[in-house]
């Protein structure tokens, strides 16, 4: 089993050259945002996930976490000391407030820390994965008094968080929900049971802050009536001390395909006196505060992929160097000497590098629209008409990036650690490699926040048919006018070129089939994964060609880096020449699906 590296060349080159750093660290609000800066934050975050939290990854694993009698969830050997290193060097502060104990730098720089975190060990990596997106939930919607009480021991690490939605009867169907809250003076009263509560219980921090979905006892049915509550598990005196222990208890783990070492919990609110919970927001208005934490959520998932095809493409490429297995004519060989070793090295390789564009471009976006967001509730009159048609634009763009990022990048990681298995031949079946682990961590990214057949009726429905295709067309503006610039070389030839066009072209005219058949509602579901594949490849393709044309500039140049310039353009020629092809598949799949599905109908499916 390969220990980890730290690709900080190419997380720098994503970030600064395709997420465009350079131009947020411009922006008054990320004004400390230094190369310097971030050069040593990444260097430090690098050496935490390489010496410290790496090593446990198959540790955890091995051991798993255990629950005691007394409801107390044990993690596995060394996870309570790596993230007491996490608390004590301010890794959880990176993008939040200052005013609450943050560092005010760029989300898209806290998305390249946690992508370090994820690729060294990701089961470690999901507790402060969603302690972050419980800060955002509160930071948005709580009250003033809420936000002072909990945010600065969350945002130090020193309490974490958790998100509380599903229970036995009511999965991706919130509105299924039965959980109850019950006012009672200045809090609530909260009974009921979760299921999947990931580090619902835990002994790697002193207090542990649940938001939780219930219903008030007149809330009205459905989806519109559920609200949002923050549950500590140690109440919290006003002075910022903890009192007794919150009538919330873990009552069992999950045993799981994989993430051994991430307590998955069934937690039960009230089983005695009632949890004591507080209000986030408005009665009744849960589920759009709970969305606030989910959206990020959803572009750091697809970051985990991302993350996960890195570590696979790390272990697979050594033991492809490695591996002595064939002959050539010079005599016995490595296996990466052999073509097909070499296709599946270059295909998951492609694949990690364009979901790293597409997930570090998102977050960005998500930082540029943050501050036209905050310009426009400081002062209405802030944004002119031009400046308030941007900041829709960066809402658009951003709503159509988040299912692309979290339902390609976690659907193309499992390409990429089936295919690591695969290059490890017979050995990667067996569980002593360490690769198996990856494959088995790896499969419940498309699952959980949101699956990916949710993502794609977002993309289809809320974000594509919602504004009449609106933002898709924007997208494809920009992409034909990128491709008609683009010159051929001899890098990069008119007949990849002229295939981007082609696929780009062909997106639109699923859009166009998307808005045409409106109506119809089986067809449009039938078809959404499809869609979202179709324009997550394409998408994709754009930005490992503006890669491509990046690194031609830099050769030109005679940059210093040439060899990791010339890497970058095979990268690139490959993803295009062997991936992008792909979108004549989901194309045509999509334009048949309306005779398949009279077949089906015929037969009574």
């Amino acid at each position: 089993m390969s220990g980890y590296r730290a690709p900080l060349e190419e997380i720098k080159f994503a970030l600064y050259q395709l997420a465009e750093f350079d131009q947020l660290a411009e922006l008054p609000r990320f004004g400390d945002a230094s190369p310097d800066l971030v050069e040593a934050i990444l260097e430090q975050a690098a050496k935490l996930a390489t010496e410290v939290i790496a090593p446990l990854n198959r540790v955890g694993d091995a051991e798993g976490v255990s629950l005691s009698a007394q409801h107390q969830v044990s993690t596995a050997s060394g996870f309570q000391q790596a993230y007491q290193q996490y608390v004590d060097n301010g890794w959880g502060s990176l993008q939040f407030d200052p005013a609450q104990g943050g560092q005010g730098l760029p989300f898209a720089l806290a998305i390249a820390v946690q992508e370090l975190w994820h690729s060294a060990n990701l089961a470690w990596g999901l507790c402060p994965l969603l302690s972050q997106g419980a800060v955002e939930a509160i930071a948005a919607n709580a009250s003033e008094a809420l936000k002072a009480r909990f945010l600065p021991q969350m945002i130090s690490g020193a309490w974490t968080g958790t998100m509380n939605l599903t229970e036995p009867q009511a999965g991706s169907d919130l509105a299924a929900i039965r959980s109850r809250a019950v006012r009672e003076a200045d809090h609530y009263r909260i009974r009921g049971q979760k299921i999947f509560i990931t580090w619902g219980e835990h002994d790697m921090a002193e207090n542990i802050i649940h938001l939780v979905l219930a219903r008030l006892p007149d809330a009205p049915a459905g989806a519109k009536g559920i609200s949002l509550f923050l549950v500590p598990k140690f109440r919290v005196n006003a002075d910022g001390s903890l009192g007794p222990r919150n009538d919330c208890i873990a009552t069992a783990l999950e045993h799981k395909i994989g993430i051994h070492a991430s307590p998955t919990c069934v937690m039960s609110f009230g089983d005695n006196e009632g949890a004591i919970g507080y209000l986030v927001g408005q009665e009744h208005q849960g589920l759009a505060c709970m969305f606030t934490m989910m959206n990020n959520a959803r572009l750091t998932v697809g970051l985990q992929g991302v993350a996960i095809a890195e570590r696979a493409y790390q272990q697979a490429d050594q033991f492809a160097r490695e591996r002595v297995q064939g002959h050539t004519v010079l005599g016995a060989t490595a296996i990466i000497g052999h073509p097909d070793v070499r296709r599946m090295l270059m295909t998951i390789q492609s694949l990690t590098q364009a979901g790293r564009a597409l997930a570090y471009g998102a977050c960005a976006l998500v930082d540029r629209e943050r501050v036209d967001r905050e310009k426009a509730d400081q002062k209405q009159s802030a944004l002119d008409n031009t400046g308030l048609d941007e900041k829709r634009r960066l809402q658009r763009r951003v709503g159509l990036l988040t299912p692309m990022v979290k339902g390609w990048c976690t659907e193309m990681a499992q390409e990429a650690v089936s295919l690591a298995v695969q290059i490890h031949g017979g050995m990667g079946f067996i569980e002593e490699t360490g690769v198996g682990q990856y494959f088995r961590d790896a499969r419940i990214l498309p699952i959980y926040e949101g699956t990916n057949g949710i993502q794609a009726m977002d993309l289809i429905g809320r974000k594509t048919l919602s504004d009449h295709g609106l933002g898709m067309f924007e997208l494809i503006v920009e992409m034909r006018g990128f491709a008609a610039r683009l010159n051929p070389s001899e890098e990069l030839s008119a007949e990849f070129i002229e295939l981007f066009a082609a696929s780009v072209n062909a997106l639109n005219a699923a859009v166009s089939y998307v808005l045409n058949n409106a109506g119809n509602k089986i067809l449009i579901g039938s078809i959404a994964f499809n869609y979202l594949l179709l324009a997550s490849t394409v998408t994709a393709a754009w930005q490992m060609l503006r890669a491509a044309e990046i690194a031609q500039q830099r050769l030109a140049k005679g940059d210093e880096r040439a060899p990791f310039y010339r890497a970058k353009l095979d990268s690139c020629r490959f993803f295009v020449g062997q991936i992008l092809p792909r979108y004549l598949g989901y194309a045509y799949a999509l334009n048949s699906a309306e005779q398949c599905l009279a077949a089906q109908h015929a037969d009574g499916c």
